[in-house]
C-alpha cells in the first residue's frame, strides 16, 4: 500500500511519530499473543487515539473534529468483558462516523 499526500492535504506525521506508532503496533501484536482476546480492541483503540493525537494539530478542521469528537467519545481503556453488545454498538457507531468522514474527505478530491 502506498501512502501519498493528496492535493492540498497537509503532511500530518513526521518520521519519529510514524516510528513511535509502528513500534507500538508491533509490540502490541507481540503482547496480544499472551493476553486475553479482550485486549485486542483495547490495543487498537489506543493506537487509533495515539494516531489521532499526533495528526490532529496539523490535520484539516474536519479530521481534527473527528479526532476530538467521535474518536474521543469511545473510551480507549474500556475492556469489553461485560456489555459486549453495547461495546460493539459503540464501535459500530465509530466506524460509521469514520466512514462518513472518509467519504466527505475523499469526495473533495474527486472531479
Amino acid at each position: 500500500m502506498e501512502i501519498t499526500k493528496g492535493p492540498g492535504s497537509p503532511a500530518v506525521l513526521d518520521e519519529d511519530q510514524a516510528l513511535e506508532l509502528l513500534a507500538y503496533l508491533v509490540t502490541a501484536a507481540r503482547t496480544q499473543v499472551d493476553e486475553a482476546a479482550e485486549y485486542g480492541p483495547l490495543r487498537l483503540l489506543t493506537a487509533a487515539c495515539r494516531l489521532g493525537a499526533a495528526i490532529a494539530p496539523r490535520a484539516s478542521a474536519a479530521t481534527a473534529g473527528f479526532v476530538a469528537g467521535p474518536l474521543a467519545a469511545v473510551p480507549e481503556l474500556a475492556v469489553p468483558r461485560d456489555g459486549r453488545e453495547e461495546y460493539a454498538a459503540r464501535l459500530d457507531e465509530l466506524c460509521r462516523a469514520l466512514a462518513g468522514h472518509l467519504t466527505e474527505h475523499f469526495a473533495r478530491d474527486t472531479p
